[in-house]
């Protein structure tokens, strides 16, 4: 049996790569990874929950773990070499194995690859040196792509065939006992621990300057954060409710959303919900960040669209005041919330039609057979 090596260390790409192994169980599957890949058969051989940090200053207090980690992977690698390395996002550490894994002769394939159009963009030469195949998920990632010759096919955005629901908007209602006469605001404060540090009392106070007899304000709870640290932010006088999985259906079902920049706005966006993007990080990590950042935006629907069709709130300005007021503003505003729900739906024909699951694993085959 041929053996894949996965190196998925965060929980989007923990969901993603579970798709595309789902078409992939003649293999054997090991490496890194969560709960997610688990359960599409794959054996994880790390803690995944380890890997779950961002931001400058925060990677540099985990690094003598990283070294650990790519110290036993290159043991595996040169004592038991997998057939095939699958490296999914999170480019800090994937490049570097990418690297040990091509000087070993084994071909990789990079499923979401980085960022490098948004920062440090020279990742893009070691992406062409150190993979033999990037399976895109952006369509605006073409144009980088064929400039520098790099060998690469676009299969679609893992998110568009990921979407379901549980509920209905009655039953979800129903299920958690909410106000039909009231507006549904949604948060979604992030999936890990530091995001819900700088987020989460934000959107608690933005919520207290609204009017209750005019909202019901829903936050989602990752279970990939620290229980105690989501815990020690509410209280019972807070005005929210608490909901444990189901993001999309909260999604697809709140009147607007508070969305801490990352893959869930992408979700919203796909789904059709008017949002608006927050982000904070601690203020060195934003100073570099600053610097080194050379996009417009922040959020996916607004690179894809290639303009503002969301507002972004950043560091100084994610306040909860700004929230409130945007918030106010979407919902009480019915052009305005109309005509971000046409452009929300524009991005679906961006991306196009795929089933970037089979189209991923079809590649993975391939290179297996070659």
């Amino acid at each position: 049996m041929k053996k894949i090596f996965w190196l998925a260390a965060e929980s989007s790409g923990d969901l993603h790569a579970s798709g595309v192994l789902r078409n992939l169980q003649d293999y054997d599957n090991f490496g890194i990874g969560g709960l997610e890949m688990e359960e599409a058969g794959f054996r994880s051989i790390f803690p995944f929950e380890r890997f779950a940090v961002t931001g400058l200053t925060e990677v540099f207090k985990h690094l003598r773990f990283f070294a650990e980690v790519k110290k036993e992977i290159v043991k595996i690698f040169e004592d038991n070499p997998p057939d095939l390395v699958v490296l999914v996002d999170y480019p800090g550490l994937n490049l570097r194995i990418a690297r040990e894994a091509k000087l070993r002769g084994i071909p990789v394939l990079y499923f979401i690859c980085p960022k490098f159009w948004a920062w440090n963009y020279k990742r893009i030469h070691k992406l062409k040196k150190y993979t033999d195949m990037i399976a895109s998920i952006l369509p605006f990632e073409k144009e980088h792509f064929e400039k520098y010759n790099v060998n690469y096919e676009y299969v679609g955005n893992p998110i568009a065939e990921e979407i379901s629901y549980e509920f209905t908007k009655a039953e979800f209602v129903k299920k958690f006992k909410l106000d039909t006469n009231k507006k549904l605001i949604g948060f979604f404060p992030g999936s890990r621990n530091n995001e819900i540090s700088k987020m989460l009392p934000e959107f608690i106070r933005a919520a207290e300057l609204l009017d209750s007899k005019n909202y019901e304000f829903l936050i989602s709870k990752s279970e990939a954060v620290s229980s105690e640290l989501f815990d020690s932010f509410i209280s019972e006088n807070n005005n929210v409710k608490i909901i444990k999985k189901y993001n999309y259906d909260q999604m697809k079902h709140c009147d607007f959303l508070v969305i801490t920049s990352g893959t869930a706005s992408l979700e919203a966006a796909i789904i059709g919900t008017p949002h608006i993007i927050v982000y904070k990080v601690n203020q060195v990590s934003y100073e570099v960040g600053v610097r080194l950042v050379k996009v417009k935006w922040l959020g996916l629907p607004n690179l894809i669209a290639d303009r503002a069709i969301l507002p972004e709130l950043v560091q100084s300005e994610a306040t909860a005041e700004n929230i409130a007021g945007n918030i106010f503003e979407f919902t009480s505003d019915e052009q305005k919330y109309n005509q971000a729900k046409a452009e929300l739906n524009k991005i679906k024909t961006l991306l196009g039609k795929h089933k970037t699951s089979e189209k991923t694993a079809k590649i993975i085959r391939k290179m297996l057979d070659e």
